[in-house]
C-alpha cells in the first residue's frame, strides 16, 4: 500500500515547476535550507504537518527535510490544496495525504494518517492535529516534544484547550 493518498501522481511535473517558482521567490528559506543541509539540526524529528498544501508549503517541507526531519503532510483546508504540488512532494518521497475537495470524513482520515506516523513535532493550521492528539489520540501525547501553530484562531483554540485542562 502506498505511503500517500493524493489525487493524481501524474501531476508531479507541473507541481515541480510551481515549487521551483516559489523557491526562487523565497530567498530566506533557501538560505535556511542550505544551512540545514550542512548542520542537519532536525535529525530524528518526525514532523506531522497540517498546513495549506501550496507551492510555498512545499518549499518549507523540503527545507525541513534537508535539515534531517521526516515530514508527513496533510492539508488544513480541502479547498486550498494544490494537487500538482502534493504530487511533486510524493514523487520525491514525502508522505502526503491531501487532495482538493475532500469530504469532512476524508479530512479526518488524513489527519489520522499523519498521526499514525507518531510525530514528535507538529506544525498546524487551526490546531486540528493537536486537538486530535488531545481528544482521541492521547497515546501520542508523551511522544510530542514541540509544535507550532500558524494561526491566531489555532492559538485561541489551544488556549481554550489549556483552560479546559
Amino acid at each position: 500500500m502506498p505511503d500517500h493518498k493524493i489525487k493524481d501522481i501524474d501531476l508531479a511535473d507541473q507541481g515541480e515547476l510551481l515549487i521551483e517558482w516559489a523557491q526562487a521567490h523565497m530567498p530566506v528559506l533557501a538560505i535556511i535550507k542550505e544551512r540545514f543541509e550542512k548542520e542537519r539540526p532536525l535529525e530524528g524529528a518526525v514532523i506531522g504537518a497540517c498546513l495549506h498544501d501550496t507551492k510555498e508549503t512545499a518549499v518549507l517541507v523540503r527545507a525541513l527535510e534537508a535539515g534531517g526531519a521526516k515530514v508527513v503532510l496533510c492539508g488544513s483546508n480541502p479547498l486550498s490544496t494544490q494537487d500538482e504540488v502534493v504530487a511533486a512532494l510524493v514523487k520525491t518521497g514525502t508522505p502526503v495525504y491531501s487532495w482538493r475537495g475532500q469530504t469532512t470524513d476524508e479530512y479526518y482520515w488524513c489527519l489520522n494518517k499523519v498521526l499514525d506516523r507518531k510525530p514528535n513535532m507538529t506544525t498546524d493550521d487551526g490546531a486540528d492535529l493537536v486537538n486530535l492528539i488531545h481528544s482521541s489520540r492521547t497515546d501520542l501525547i508523551d511522544g510530542v516534544k514541540g509544535g507550532s501553530e500558524e494561526t491566531t484562531t489555532g492559538v485561541i483554540r489551544l488556549r481554550a484547550m489549556e483552560a479546559d485542562g
